[in-house]
């Protein structure tokens, strides 16, 4: 397996909830709901911008491939998917960073530690 560290600064927001499907009744004293399918969202990363990881990550840009986010106790994420890149706008006297978005094509699987 190929694996590359980008030294990400900020993960994902993992708080994919699920969609609400209603289940309401005319005799219910209010809205009613069951959790649906987990809602799939926009995967950002940030890490500190080098031309070397930036061309790297835009090398591999668009093209399926496996993900991991591992973590130091040794427990991950991984998952599927495709991703792009790019540099926000930043200001005078401030550290340049990059940005990978990835979009996931199956569902994110979680890994506890050993």
């Amino acid at each position: 397996m190929n694996r590359k560290s980008y030294g990400i600064k900020n993960p994902w927001d993992n708080t994919l909830d699920p969609n609400l499907l209603e289940t309401t009744t005319l005799s219910d004293p209010q809205v009613t709901n069951i959790p649906g399918i987990k809602g799939s969202e926009l995967l950002a990363f940030t890490y500190n911008y080098t031309s070397k990881d930036f061309a790297a990550v835009e090398a591999d840009a668009n093209k399926a491939l496996f993900y991991a986010l591992e973590f130091s106790d040794g427990s991950k994420f991984t998952w599927q998917g495709q991703h792009v890149s790019g540099l926000p706008g930043k200001g005078v006297d401030e550290v340049i960073d990059a940005v990978v978005n990835c979009v996931p094509s199956t569902a994110i699987e979680f890994t506890a530690a050993p």
